[in-house]
């Protein structure tokens, strides 16, 4: 059938709120339950009714809009999240490094996409699941300026021959994602002999979550930026700017200046912090729009005179029983670190404790970060796997007596491993214990970043 405008086209999108795809198809593709792609095709063939195809131009051509049919799913705590990232379509490394962000395969095709969001539900079969939003995604302006950002830079790598490090924490909204059945699809790259992993350029989880939330939650965020800003500045320059006037002045001094009362042993002080430097005083972190949609978390980083931080750093707790039967490429450790940036907040002593033992903090600046793809695909990788060994043959726990306590040593990673990353406990004490998969328990243990790592990011030029 043809569509003769936008609006004939959104008529017959609403339609499908509230049906099921088992309603919906005429095909009989919904019995196929192992093919991802089969409920986008079902509309496209059984609700619009034109033949599924992989043309470059958007799906209604002669509108200029794509479609999209993109899972839902509900939180604990009631909220709406993306389930994953909207996958867009394929890079050809040879022919996109010609382009520019106006002739680009992503802007050819992608301008304006019908999103037709469907509920996602654990244990419940793909006819059941329901159709509940279509929605007309028009990019706002100051979203594609923080895109084109994202497009050039994912087209500098290309063009320096670097398509095999591209990384999803690369960028900001959009992304070039892995793309392929498993590790061995690979591609040509202009410029370099060594191929790269298939990717597509795709809008993060992250950004869709956002998206979900104002659409259909009707959720809103708070901007620190404006297109003006970002026609002439990265978000990274942006933030720094916003940052600058505090560098060097204690904590004392930043109260003063912003109006809020220092307690920086409060993990509410970190929030009030930021949100007064950005001028958004009150707002919760994960309610700025540019933090949310970017994926962007914060850690806070206390240096010691030497530059090293005091202490290594902390991420989440370990599930042994997971860890033991994922697969690298579907594992927390690699999606987290291909998918996040973290914006350390970084803050020093100017004097060692025998020097002052009242000492101050003093505030050093910000660094925007996201593990190199060599790093990921490399130690991290590889520490994967060590780890992965080591649950299946079974952790070694080692009792070892105390004057006052009993504590039980283990032969996991331990700070220093390889110069990178280790595992240490981080419970309230050794009762709080978590099961391994032969049934034994073990003290809370959590992934950690080696504190000598977080210093050399640091330092690292044109970061700070």
């Amino acid at each position: 059938m043809h569509y003769k405008s936008e609006e004939e086209l959104m008529y017959k999108a609403r339609q499908a709120e509230g049906r099921t795809f088992g309603d919906i198809d005429q095909s009989g593709r919904i019995e196929n339950e192992r093919s991802k792609g089969q409920l986008g095709q079902i509309i496209e063939e059984s609700f619009f009714g034109y033949q599924v195809n992989s043309i470059s131009e958007p799906d209604f051509a002669h509108l200029g809009i794509e479609l999209k049919v993109t899972p839902v799913k509900e939180n604990k705590n009631g909220t709406l999240s993306a389930k994953e990232r909207l996958v867009l379509n394929i890079i050809n490394y040879m022919s996109e490094a010609n382009t520019t962000f106006d002739t680009s395969s992503f802007w050819n095709k992608n301008k304006e996409i019908l999103l037709m969001f469907y509920k996602w539900l654990p244990e419940v079969k793909r006819a059941d699941y329901r159709i509940i939003k279509s929605h007309l995604h028009k990019f706002t302006e100051e979203d594609l300026e923080i895109i084109k950002q994202d497009w050039q830079l994912i087209n500098n790598k290309i063009k320096a021959g670097l398509a095999h490090e591209l990384s999803e924490a690369d960028t900001n909204y959009l992304a070039a994602s892995t793309k392929g059945a498993n590790k061995n699809s690979l591609r040509a790259q202009p410029f370099n002999n060594v191929s790269a992993m298939q990717r597509a350029y795709s809008l993060k989880q992250s950004y869709m979550t956002v998206l979900i939330r104002k659409i259909i939650s009707q959720d809103d965020l708070v901007r620190i930026t404006s297109p003006a800003e970002l026609k002439k500045k990265t978000l990274l320059e942006i933030l720094n700017e916003k940052f600058q006037p505090f560098i060097g002045k204690s904590l004392d001094e930043i109260s003063a200046i912003a109006g809020i009362e220092v307690n920086h042993k409060s993990k509410s002080f970190l929030q009030l912090f930021i949100s007064n430097l950005l001028g958004i005083k009150g707002t919760r972190l994960e309610q700025i729009d540019e933090f949310a949609k970017a994926n962007i978390q914060l850690k806070t980083v206390r240096l010691e005179p030497n530059g090293i931080p005091k202490e290594h750093m902390s991420f989440r707790n370990i599930d042994f029983v997971e860890w033991a039967n994922e697969n690298w490429e579907d594992s927390w450790l690699n999606e987290y670190f291909s998918e996040t940036k973290l914006l350390f907040i970084v803050f020093k002593y100017k004097e060692t404790a025998k020097e002052n033992p009242n000492r101050k903090l003093f505030f050093q600046g910000i660094t925007l970060w996201n593990m190199p793809m060599s790093e990921i695909e490399g130690r991290l990788k590889d520490f994967f796997s060590h780890v992965q060994d080591l649950i299946q043959e079974g952790i070694e726990l080692m009792p070892v007596r105390q004057k006052t306590r009993t504590i039980v040593n283990n032969n996991l990673p331990k700070p220093k491993f390889n110069g990178l990353c280790h595992i240490r406990p981080k419970g309230k004490d050794g009762s709080d214990q978590v099961p391994l998969p032969d049934g034994r328990m073990i003290t809370k243990q959590a992934f950690w970043l080696d504190k000598e790592v977080v210093g050399q990011i640091i330092k690292q030029p044109g970061k700070d």
